[in-house]
């Protein structure tokens, strides 16, 4: 009987121990579930901010903007633009000539 009831007692021990070690590991994956979770809304949002600065710096005005005060561009003006002449661009490269044709017999 002592045999018994001291293997009841060890078996016992063993199934309490490991009880606290599963809830342990459980509250362990769930807290890291809660940070993979806020870090993932953290990252939706700066994904959207994102989204819409490349929107905002993508507007035509803004690039002009740019242009004009940090690159010291300017429009084209008809008065300073240069037109070159006598320059005429064959419709097809000389060397490439259409495939021949073969006769049906």
């Amino acid at each position: 009987m002592n045999r018994l009831t001291f293997f009841l007692l060890a078996a016992l021990l063993f199934c309490a121990l490991s009880l606290v070690g599963a809830q342990h590991q459980a509250r362990t994956l769930f807290v890291a579930l809660e940070r993979a979770q806020s870090e993932e809304k953290q990252l939706d949002i700066d994904w959207s901010r994102l989204q819409y600065q490349q929107s905002a710096l993508g507007k035509s005005a803004r690039i002009a903007d740019a242009a004009r005060s940090q690159l010291k561009m300017s429009s084209a003006v008809a008065g300073r633009t240069q037109y070159l002449q006598g320059v005429v661009l064959p419709s097809t490269p000389p060397d490439a000539q259409p495939p021949a044709r073969e006769s049906a017999r």
